[in-house]
């Protein structure tokens, strides 16, 4: 992983815009979308955006700002960026970032594009009610990790809150008398070393385990589509070739 992507609050805090033309525009709106305060270069601020076209002025700007300690997202320069921006799917709260390091933009906007179109205007309204029912989850799931598997269990593909479906009903799903939050093991035997060829119901298991036991041979690049919090167990001799037993629940 090439960067750490991180979500900023950037309401009422000064962020340094630097240059002229269709790309400093471009930055200035986006920082007026996020609630930036946009400042020059003389004002103190922790980040900043080099948007002026010509190279050595560019270059001596991006110079300056990092000597003070500021970090720096020069526009089309990404071997001197310390951040890049992102394409971003606003369904507020919900927020998708597309990013490549600054390798591609068009590969980054045709991404956003294609994620326009799945993703419906809903989204935000359930990840809404769904935080305005934290009280009501904790009471009826006390224990975390049974919290966290009925959520994962309604918002799996065909569940109560499919979050592509565009219809989840929170209340619902709430009231409703038989809501799980499931627990069981799989085992996975794997075709290959290329996570691109788990099916779609291995992604979404490995996604949802508490649990990865799995082969010495299994690749970093299987073991990473689990959760970062998922305990995992190198198992030896009773597990041969590409294989991941997962658990999850009591």
């Amino acid at each position: 992983m090439h960067s750490l992507p991180v979500f900023l609050r950037l309401e009422g805090r000064p962020v340094i815009l630097l240059g002229t033309g269709e790309a400093a525009d471009a930055k200035r709106r986006l920082l007026a979308r996020a609630g930036a305060a946009i400042v020059d270069e003389a004002t103190d601020a922790a980040l900043a955006i080099v948007a002026i076209e010509e190279q050595e002025p560019a270059l001596a700007a991006v110079a300056r700002l990092k000597a003070r300690g500021v970090l720096v997202n020069a526009v089309d320069r990404p071997a001197h960026c310390d951040f890049t921006l992102p394409a971003i799917v606003d369904r507020s709260p919900v927020l998708i970032a597309v990013g490549t390091g600054g390798a591609s933009a068009g590969l980054a906007k045709a991404l956003r594009q294609r994620l326009e179109a799945l993703l419906p205007a809903s989204l935000g309204r359930l990840a809404e009610a769904l935080h305005a029912a934290r009280a009501e989850l904790r009471a009826r799931f006390p224990e975390a990790g049974q919290r966290r598997r009925a959520i994962d269990s309604a918002l799996d593909l065909g569940g109560a809150l499919d979050p592509l479906s565009g219809a989840g009903d929170v209340a619902a799903w709430l009231a409703e008398p038989d809501t799980r939050s499931g627990s069981g093991v799989e085992r996975i035997r794997l075709r290959s070393a290329d996570p691109d060829e788990l099916t779609l119901r291995e992604a979404r298991l490995l996604a949802r385990a508490d649990v990865v036991r799995h082969a010495a041979d299994v690749p970093p690049a299987i073991l990473d589509r689990a959760r970062a919090d998922a305990v995992r167990m190198t198992a030896h001799g009773d597990h041969p070739g590409l294989v991941v037993e997962i658990g999850w629940g009591d």
